[in-house]
């Protein structure tokens, strides 16, 4: 399974995920000329795109993405908020399993300050590889089977947390995002799992060659942190 980072974290949110017969997209937070250009203008290869929830730097493009005619899968909350409907809003549910191409997609409910935020597993009929997906949480109360691959943000660590921030992004970092501490505690379940991409670090209150060493001790998996402005670091 390959996956390609364009953009992460509170500045967009963008990857794409190939099992080398099938392409999606998992977030639409950049503008769109960007995601044309990181797809290289291959539209047609994209058989749709995943939608975690409404914030602008998860679905700032979403309204393009249907313009091009690609379907767009998040839940009803997610379009209602964002003003969307239509043929290509296919909407999704906690633990209604749909398929794109070879790919068999289970939504699940996440914890986060938006109107029906989800994450994805999702299964490829090619490679028989799981992906667990998951952003802008600061808990995944699930625990999946046979995963070989997570995509989770990483957002803070408590180690890291700046002295200054106020209380008021304070709490909200604390009830909407995942901390290293809970992404390790969550890694407990996942023993077998094989590579790791840590998404969306804060720009202020994280330390990507630190929180890549953590998850490397803790998993032995190989572990890439997903740069803001795409690719890997």
């Amino acid at each position: 399974m390959r996956v390609d980072c364009f953009a992460s974290g509170s500045g967009g949110n963008c990857y794409r995920l190939s099992d080398g017969e099938t392409d999606i997209l998992i977030e639409c937070g950049i503008p769109k000329y960007k995601i044309l250009s990181d797809i290289g203008y291959k539209v047609g290869r994209i058989s749709g795109v995943l939608i975690s929830h409404e914030h602008g730097d998860h679905a700032i493009s979403a309204k393009d993405m249907i313009g091009w005619g690609l379907d767009v899968y998040a839940s009803a909350g997610t379009f209602k908020a964002l003003g969307l409907s239509g043929y290509h809003c296919k909407p999704a549910a906690h633990g209604e399993v749909f398929s794109v191409g070879t790919f068999s997609i289970c939504p699940f409910d996440v914890q986060h300050d938006a109107a029906e935020p989800l994450g994805f597993v999702i299964t490829s009929r090619v490679t028989r590889e799981r992906v667990l997906f998951f952003t802008d949480t600061y808990y995944v109360k699930y625990v999946f089977r046979d995963v070989d691959i997570i995509m989770g943000e990483c957002n803070y660590s408590l180690k890291t947390l700046r002295d200054d921030l106020p209380m008021n992004r304070r709490d909200r970092l604390f009830e909407s995002h995942m901390s290293l501490e809970h992404f390790l505690d969550l890694l407990d379940s996942y023993p077998q799992v094989k590579k790791i991409y840590l998404l969306h670090l804060s720009d202020d209150n994280s330390d990507a060659e630190m929180f890549r060493r953590e998850v490397q001790k803790k998993t032995g998996a190989q572990v890439y942190v997903c740069a803001a402005q795409g690719g890997f670091t």
